[in-house]
Parts: C-alpha cells; structure tokens; sequence
C-alpha cells in the first residue's frame, strides 16, 4: 500500500503577492488607493502651505469638522451599495436633531430619552422611505428627493418657522466637545492593533485549512505594524497639549467623537463583512434578480438598508447639535447631503451598487475635511472650496465608472 503524500500549502512570495494586488489596480479594482493618495497628496501640500495644518489643535479639529459628514456617510453606504441613493439624509439629520432640541430644551426630559426618541424619529424615517421605495415601487429619487423638501418644512414646524434652539445638557454636548482621557486613548488603540492583528491570523489559518494561498508572515507584519504605526501617531499627536493657556484649561486626549466613529466604524464594518445580511446586500446590490432567485428577500434587506440610513443620520444630526451647541432650520441643510454622498464616493464607494466598504465613509470624510480646513487656513473662500471639492467628486466618480467598465472587459 503506497503512501499518499499531502503537500502543505505554502505561502505565496512577495513579488507574487505584489503581483496579484497590480493586477487587481489594472483590472479596474481600485479599491481606497485613490482616496488615499488624495489624503497624503493634500495633506503634504497644506504642511508645507500652512505649517500649522499638522498641529495638534488643527489635527484634533479636523475630527470634529468631518465626524458628523462621516457618520452621515457611513449610513450612505448601505443604500449606495444596493445602487440607490437617499436624498433626505441631510434633512432627516436635522429634523432628528430639532427633536432632540425640543425634548431637552423645552420638554426638560433627560437626554438617554431625548437621544432614543431622536433615533427613533429616524428609524420611522427610512422605514416609510424603504417601505415606498420597495412596496409602492416609486424610485428611491423621486422618494427622498419629496422627502428631502418634505423634511425641510417639519424641521421648521419642529422649531416654530426659524427658532434656534439652544442645548444646555452636559453630556449631549460633550459628545463634539470633550475629550477622553489620554490613557483611554492608548487602551483604545491597543484593542484596535490587537484585534487587526488576530483578525489577519485568523483570517491566514482559515485560508490554510482550506487549502489556498496565503501571505507570508512578513506581509502580515508589515500590514500590522503599518496600522499599529499610523494609528499610534494620531493617538500620539490627540493626547498632545491643544490649549494656549493649559494652567487654566488643559485639552489633552482623543475627542469622545472619535470614539464614537471607531465603535460605529467597528459594528458596521462587522456587519457587512461577517454577517448574512452584509453579504445580502452585496449581493442585492450586484444582481437583485440573481439575489431574489437565489431566495434573498431582497425587499427586506432594502428596507432595512434604508432604516439604517435614517438612523445614521440622526446620530450625524446629533453631533452636529453637539458641536454647534444648537439646532436651528439649517442644522443638516446646505452642503450637508451632498458633502456626505461625495465623501462616500470620494471614499472608494460605488454608485452603481455592489462596491464599497464602509471605510470608504472614514476616509472620504477625511478628504473633504482636509480640503475645508486646509483651504480655509490658506485664506480661500467658500466658493473655491467648493469647486475644489466638485472636482474632486467628479474625479472620484469617474474612476469609479472607468474601473466599473474595465471590470467588465475582464469579465
């Protein structure tokens, strides 16, 4: 009887790595290199305009600036990736942040109520929107487009036709203004290195009990020690002195909305990577036919993609009512909704559904803040940065559509 020798799958050299991760750019799988090339490319060119651009008060603020488009983008990215759009976004922020104002400031209830029922206001939100969309079968433009003029007049209802409302809770407000401890930061930033870097073990011994290819040790260590670098000077520069005068008002430590984003960030990233409802909505959004024959219940997971919309922009309503200290009828208005689609965009987000990853959000986000805060320390107006960040956009969007047709050229 003849021994049958099983070979143990080795891992694939470097070069061939680097190899398949070329030929994934040039089959159109762009992935966020461009939007990350963007951030260091803007970024290095702002340093060396405004040396003060890298300071730890500017660093600091630049989360402040985007936290609440980020947020709004992250919800985004559930309808985006079934290849729709919601328009309202934006106002349902600021009608879910004009109840909250009413029930803290002129109802007095406490702000765990306030907050819930914010939240709830915008779960009602994209449960009609979705339940139109997917039952009635109107398209999802037409719907939040009606509900994005709709919302407009409840948030001045809301607020008695143009009232600004002021919010006095401490721990509302401490959301967008306060800071943790630096030693939280530093624990914080060890769980996330820890768990990147047990997420890729295990991700590299699921692959070799399978039999498939997978990376050498060194590339994996290389890939967490990037992380554990990148992420260690921002946690470094955050615990860092912001305040002019620190005998009378120390500001030291990571922003509590930060932490905020890292946790949202975490939850949704685990539920579109490792769950059956974030492979249905790939799915739905690259094939809905195919993912309704495949018994998908492909109405339920749009209308479940639209509520989680709605709720992420009530938490985006929510820390801008905390960073401005206010609601009034333009809290989610302006550039808001279309800053928070083309931060998703910018991210690496497709618009024609199927592609995306909800980092695309974080790092889109980060862009346009880079933009508004740098251009805005160089002295240019509002209209040029405007324009800058429509380029930008238009740039975004037509990768993603030259990449989408050389996907399909290569099958």
């Amino acid at each position: 009887m003849s021994a049958v020798l099983i070979e143990k799958p080795t891992a694939a050299p470097v070069s061939e790595l680097v190899g398949t991760y070329v030929g994934r750019l040039r089959s159109g799988n762009m992935g966020a290199l461009p939007s990350v090339l963007a951030l260091i490319l803007l970024s290095v060119v702002f340093w060396i305009a405004r040396p003060v651009f890298i300071s730890e008060a500017n660093f600091a603020n630049l989360f402040t600036q985007g936290a609440a488009i980020a947020v709004i983008a992250m919800g985004l990215i559930f309808v985006l990736l079934l290849g729709e759009i919601d328009l309202s976004a934006g106002f349902t922020s600021g009608v879910c942040a004009a109840v909250l104002a009413v029930l803290l400031t002129d109802r007095g209830w406490p702000w765990y109520t306030a907050v819930l029922a914010s939240l709830l206001t915008g779960v009602v939100i994209g449960l009609a929107i979705g339940t139109i969309v997917v039952k009635v079968g109107v398209p999802s433009f037409v719907v939040t487009l009606a509900a994005f003029l709709a919302l407009q007049g409840v948030a001045l209802k809301i607020m008695d036709n143009g009232r600004n409302i002021s919010i006095h809770d401490d721990t509302v407000l401490a959301i967008a203004n306060k800071n943790v401890p630096p030693a939280v930061g530093w624990v914080l930033y060890g769980v996330l290195v820890a768990g990147y870097a047990l997420m890729q073990y295990r991700k590299l011994r699921a692959r070799t009990a399978l039999g498939l290819t997978g990376d050498r040790a060194p590339v994996i260590a290389v890939r967490v020690v990037s992380v554990a670098v990148v992420l260690g000077l921002a946690v470094l520069v955050l615990n860092g002195e912001r305040s002019r005068n620190p005998e009378l008002n120390s500001l030291r430590g990571m922003p509590i909305v930060v932490v905020l984003i890292v946790v949202l960030l975490l939850l949704w990233t685990f539920l579109l990577d490792r769950t059956s409802f974030g492979r249905h909505i790939y799915a739905v959004g690259g094939n809905q036919e195919a993912a309704r024959r495949a018994g998908i219940a492909v109405d339920r997971v749009k209308i479940t993609a639209f509520v989680l919309c709605s709720t992420m922009a009530a938490v985006g309503g929510l820390i801008a009512a905390s960073r401005a200290n206010s609601v009034d009828p333009n809290t989610g208005g302006s550039d808001v909704l279309l800053t928070a689609v083309g931060a998703a965009v910018i991210g690496g987000t497709s618009l024609f559904g199927g592609r995306g990853r909800m980092l695309d959000a974080i790092l889109g986000a980060a862009v346009v803040a880079v933009i508004n805060n740098g251009m805005g320390l160089m002295g240019y107006s509002a209209g040029t940065k405007f324009v800058v960040t429509g380029f930008v956009l238009l740039l975004a969007a037509g990768v993603d559509a030259l990449s989408r047709k050389r996907t399909q050229r290569r099958g």
